[in-house]
């Protein structure tokens, strides 16, 4: 994979948007209260869009999404110690954190799709909703919080619906 950094676990993020561009968020069941993105490891010889449609359809149950755009750069975030130290003992490896390819997806279909518990994958979400780029960034856990703040930033122009483009245009980021 062209200009992976260094130390950090091949990873890709999912931007999902509805038709009324609100992005899909769910609560981690390991880490109440944490909401975030779908997002998921890079397999040995995957393509990182590849990776990115998988990672949504185990995680949510979602195939009906098209890719629209991709965050150009591979976006990285350092794990806190305690993260770091339970993760690498997961993954059997010593990494940093994550380098990410973020993508936003449309929805194709209506929501009845999703479906935490697909059975492709231990399920990771306990529940999940539509919020606005704000709300992403808000309720993020705070490691997370400058990606995800570029990934909105990054696909800032394609959210088009009428309170999203409101919020965009006072948004910090």
């Amino acid at each position: 994979m062209e200009d992976l950094p260094q130390g950090y676990r091949p990873n890709v993020g999912v931007c999902l948007i509805n038709s009324h561009n609100q992005i899909f968020v769910a609560s981690r069941l390991n880490v109440p209260g944490a909401w975030q993105m779908p997002q998921g490891g890079i397999e040995d010889g995957e393509e990182p869009k590849l990776a990115a449609i998988r990672e949504l359809r185990e995680e949510t149950g979602i195939a009906s999404a098209e890719i629209i755009a991709e965050v150009p750069k591979w976006l990285t975030y350092d794990f806190p110690p305690p993260v770091k130290t339970k993760v690498n003992r997961l993954w059997g490896g010593e990494w940093h954190g994550q380098a990410q390819k973020w993508f936003l997806m449309q929805l194709r279909d209506d929501d009845i799709e999703v479906n935490l518990a697909t059975g492709e994958a231990d399920p990771e979400f306990a529940e999940w909703k539509w919020a606005s780029p704000e709300e992403v960034i808000e309720e993020a856990v705070d490691y997370k919080r400058p990606t995800y703040e570029e990934v909105m930033r990054t696909f800032k122009p394609y959210f088009q619906g009428s309170a999203i483009s409101a919020k965009c245009k006072s948004a910090k980021w």
